[in-house]
């Protein structure tokens, strides 16, 4: 997600906080409304329809919100394929995926829909609760980014929600600026200086024996060494930059530190005073700080059997710096730009 000078200069002003620490209300633009809705994280935008033309205030309005709050919502959009990608657009280039699953609509290769999710397990010979349980076995792996593994995960994401379930089905999203600020001083300025390899499958559980999904993880792998605190590349702020799905291990530390530090800074990520859920409705639509941002899927509707249908864009992002400086290193399977 790109921004203008004055932009960053605004959100930017306070070395690990962007202004997170000031108190700050709704703010309004030719009708169109930012009112925050938790302490940390999170924002409901009203008065924009987001199928129609944007006019650039109110597209400089949403990308405040989005820098600022690092997850905003809208309800009642009626935007389809072609409007979703034409709104992202406004602010960075869309990813065009080089593979999706049957669902996602063949006319639109920025559009991926997460029905996809539920071809994963039959296609590697399971139920797709048991690939799902796999891949989430604990209470803190589930929490991720969009594509942590890449040397350029996405910037932002902007998912639609088409058909949810009546009740359940709920996302919740953690400041990962919010957190970083909140831990001691000292903790600080040792996780600055530390780096993580972030690698995707890490924490899947194989089955016994023969495993398709473990064998296809193998022959996809992508990896890169990140840097645990990210300087936020719009904002200037300081992001605690851990997931529980892509990392499991900080670098020239031995496994048992990297675990105890690991499982001490996600808990502190998804403290719930960071954290917001959001209340899913057909035609509501969430925008996300990728690089600022985890989320956790929803794991309470599955048994219900409603049907869940989410359309998801993604921005392109850039290479991950670290406060030293120095860059983000690819390991296996990701090259800048590629998908």
């Amino acid at each position: 997600m790109t921004t203008d000078r004055a932009t960053t200069e605004q959100t930017g002003r306070e070395e690990h906080g962007a202004g997170a620490g000031q108190p700050a209300g709704p703010e309004r633009v030719n009708g169109v409304e930012v009112r925050p809705v938790a302490g940390h994280i999170g924002a409901e935008i009203t008065g924009a329809d987001l199928a129609g033309p944007l006019d650039d205030d109110v597209v400089a309005l949403i990308r405040r919100a989005v820098l600022r709050w690092k997850v905003v919502f809208f309800r009642g959009q009626k935007l389809d394929h072609a409007g979703h990608v034409a709104f992202a657009r406004r602010f960075g280039e869309p990813v065009v995926l080089g593979r999706r699953g049957g669902a996602s609509p063949a006319g639109h290769p920025e559009v991926e829909t997460t029905a996809d999710r539920l071809e994963l397990g039959g296609r590697f010979g399971m139920e797709h609760d048991e690939w799902l349980r796999r891949r989430r076995h604990s209470l803190l792996r589930g929490w991720h980014c969009d594509h942590g593994a890449r040397i350029d995960p996405p910037a932002a994401t902007v998912l639609r929600a088409e058909t949810v379930p009546p009740y359940g089905g709920d996302t919740t999203w953690a400041n990962l600026a919010a957190a970083y600020a909140g831990l001691s001083a000292p903790v600080r300025a040792f996780v600055d200086g530390l780096r993580a390899e972030h690698r995707l499958g890490v924490g899947y559980q194989p089955r016994p024996g023969e495993d398709a999904y473990l064998r296809h993880l193998q022959d996809h792998q992508v990896a890169s060494v990140h840097p645990l605190v990210r300087v936020h590349p719009e904002t200037g702020e300081r992001v605690l930059s851990v997931n529980g799905y892509y990392l499991e291990q900080i670098a020239d530390v031995s496994r048992p530190e990297s675990a105890a530090l690991l499982e001490m800074l996600l808990e502190q990520a998804v403290r719930p005073e960071y954290t917001v859920r959001f209340r899913w409705e057909p035609g509501s639509v969430a925008f996300w700080d990728n690089r600022a941002t985890i989320h956790l899927a929803p794991g309470d509707s599955a048994h219900l059997g409603f049907p869940r249908i989410m359309h998801r864009v993604m921005l392109a992002g850039d290479v991950p710096v670290g406060v030293d400086g120095r860059r983000s290193r690819a390991v296996v399977g990701t090259e800048p730009g590629r998908w």
